[in-house]
């Protein structure tokens, strides 16, 4: 279903206050995770040695060594995507308020028209 042209302004107005306002809080790592090229270099070279085990188990004919390959493959492909938590630690997280609990009457952009309502006026 597309959005009425009140709808898209409105999303196009918050995403144009997004990325004024909070771009560095929108391409900040989160809980304090980062990319950590070691292991990227070490997943790559576990990945390319169960590659080469996996060549080299087919026409030997051993499945044990077949197997072995596959497991170093997705471990080194899972070593080389995990984040590593950073030496500072997680990012402090602001403290959350309570907020009220949203009428069931009211339609979802009706509230988030209220939320843009009250954030641009301070309250």
């Amino acid at each position: 279903m597309p959005l009425s042209e009140q709808e898209q302004r409105l999303l196009d107005e918050m995403e144009r206050h997004l990325m004024h306002n909070d771009a560095d809080v929108v391409s900040a790592p989160r809980d304090g995770r980062t990319i950590s090229y070691r292991n990227i270099v070490y997943g790559s070279i576990i990945l390319l040695v169960g590659i080469a085990a996996l060549v080299l188990a087919m026409p030997l004919k051993l499945i044990v060594l077949g197997v072995a390959g596959f497991v170093l493959m997705v471990g080194g492909v899972v070593l080389a995507i995990t984040p590593t938590r950073s030496a500072a630690g997680p990012a402090p997280r602001a403290a959350e308020t309570p907020r009220p609990a949203p009428k069931d009457s009211s339609s979802f952009m009706d509230r988030m028209n209220d939320r843009w309502d009250r954030r641009h006026d301070g309250g």
